[in-house]
């Protein structure tokens, strides 16, 4: 049985959508680690761990994003094991509200966007991960308060990342706003939106849910390092 593209993500996206900012070989490859810590290898296997260990020229903590359950070993360290969903919006998406501006994010909203991740911990963002695009946030006068963006383009499933809003502006339906912008332009470029969700983050997982979003397959995401 074929396996499906979002089986792999990481792996083909790095081969795909985001081969433009891929390190590597055809085995394993690889983000720099100031765009993002996600890595992948064409099939989990141990001899193929070991290649992606010998082809990382850094001791950052790394992400591999498996569908399945793993054991891995030596040389690799398993810092952690983060359990989440995976889900897939096929649907048509409601009208953009009207009446908040969404504003294109650059490298001078950088800082503010390193800070909001980083008080909200919607997942990894370094100072290079605007790099994979298309990001979008809402502001209270000079401040963002709101974003989300795009991050694994696996061949035609684009993913929306990074969806966050500061904790003094929550309820205001931000998330929604941005989530829907998202939806648009991805299904304008005729891809098919998808995300990933820690399993315990409830209110995110029903605002997902009451857009569209269904949930197609349980995903692990191992945090490793060099020994």
């Amino acid at each position: 049985m074929s396996k499906h593209v979002l089986d792999n993500p990481a792996w083909n996206a790095l081969v795909s959508g985001n081969n433009h900012l891929s390190n590597g070989n055809d085995i394993a490859k690889y983000f720099a680690p100031d765009v993002s810590p996600f890595v992948g290898i064409r099939e989990t296997t141990q001899q193929n761990l070991d290649v992606l260990y010998q082809t990382i020229p850094f001791d950052n903590p790394v992400i591999l994003i498996s569908k399945e359950e793993l054991t891995i070993s030596n040389p690799w360290r398993v810092l952690t094991r983060i359990d989440g969903f995976q889900m897939v919006y096929t649907g048509l998406a409601e009208a953009l509200p009207t009446g908040q501006e969404i504003i294109p994010l650059t490298e001078e909203h950088v800082p503010q966007m390193l800070a909001l991740t980083n008080l909200t911990n919607p997942g990894p963002f370094a100072a290079k991960t605007i790099d994979f695009g298309h990001y979008r946030g809402i502001f209270d006068g000079d401040q963002l308060i709101a974003m989300a963006g795009q991050r694994l383009h696996a061949v035609d499933f684009a993913e929306i990342s990074a969806v966050c809003t500061h904790p003094d502006h929550l309820g205001k339906g931000y998330a929604k706003m941005l989530l829907l912008h998202q939806l648009h332009r991805i299904q304008a470029a005729s891809g098919t939106p998808y995300l990933h969700v820690k399993f315990d983050n409830i209110r995110a997982i029903n605002v997902y849910k009451a857009l569209g979003f269904e949930t197609r397959t349980d995903i692990y995401f191992y945090v490793l390092q060099k020994a």
